[in-house]
C-alpha cells in the first residue's frame, strides 16, 4: 500500500460529526512523515523530477546534506511539517511521480540483472559466447573472449575482477541497455504529473 493510499483511507475512515479523532490525526501525520522521508531518501535525479512546491523542496534538500543523528531527525520532522501544509491534490501529484520513479527503477533493475546472468553465462561455458555472437554478429569477439578467459584467470587467482568488471561494461554497451534505460527514463518523465496550482483564497 502506498503512502497515498494509507493517507485516503485513513482519512476518509472514523468519520463523525465531530470530525477526526486524535488517533486519526497521527496516523494521517505519520503516514506524511514517511512520504517525507522516503522524498529525502530519493537519489538526486529522481528527486529533481518529483513535483512540490518551494518550501518543502528547500527542506528536503537541507535534510540530505544533513549527516549528524539528531540533526537530520529533527530536519526530517520539519520535511514531514511541511508536508501536512499540502492538500490531498499536490500529496497524490508526489505520490504518482513516486510511483513512476518506482517503476523506472524496477525495470532498469531487471535490465542489469539479466546482464549480470549473461556474464555468469559466459563465465560458465563457452557455448554462451557462441549463443551470444549469433544473436549480435557485430561484437568484438576477439575482446569477448579475451576478457572471459582474463575474468576466469582473476576469479581462479582471487585476483581484483578489473576484467570481470570490464566484461559487465561490455555486455552493457552491446546490449543497450544504458540506452534502453535512458529511453525508459525518458518515457517515464512524460507520465510524471505536473504539480498543482493552487487557486487563490
Amino acid at each position: 500500500m502506498t503512502h497515498i493510499q494509507r493517507f485516503n483511507r485513513i482519512a476518509h475512515s472514523e468519520l463523525s460529526d465531530e470530525g477526526p479523532s486524535k488517533s486519526q490525526r497521527k496516523r494521517e501525520s505519520h503516514a506524511l512523515q514517511d512520504l517525507g522521508e522516503e522524498l529525502v531518501n530519493l537519489a538526486k535525479d529522481a528527486l529533481a523530477r518529483v513535483p512540490m512546491p518551494e518550501n518543502l523542496e528547500r527542506a528536503v534538500r537541507d535534510c540530505r546534506t544533513i549527516t549528524a543523528h539528531e540533526g537530520r531527525r529533527r530536519q526530517l520532522q520539519y520535511v514531514g511539517k511541511q508536508m501536512r501544509t499540502l492538500d490531498e491534490r499536490e500529496i497524490e501529484a508526489i505520490q504518482r511521480a513516486l510511483d513512476v520513479i518506482k517503476g523506472v527503477s524496477k525495470a532498469e533493475t531487471a535490465k542489469l540483472h539479466a546482464l549480470e546472468r549473461w556474464r555468469e553465462r559466459l563465465l560458465a561455458k563457452d557455448e554462451a559466447l557462441t549463443e551470444l555472437l549469433a544473436q549480435h554478429p557485430g561484437a568484438d569477439a576477439q575482446q569477448l573472449r579475451t576478457l572471459i578467459r582474463n575474468a576466469r584467470r582473476e576469479q581462479a587467482a582471487q585476483k581484483p575482477p578489473k576484467a570481470f568488471r570490464e566484461l559487465f561494461q561490455v555486455l552493457k554497451d552491446l546490449l543497450g541497455t544504458g540506452a534502453a534505460a535512458t529511453e525508459t527514463s525518458d518515457e517515464a518523465d512524460n507520465d510524471l504529473p505536473e504539480f498543482p496550482t493552487r487557486e487563490d483564497d
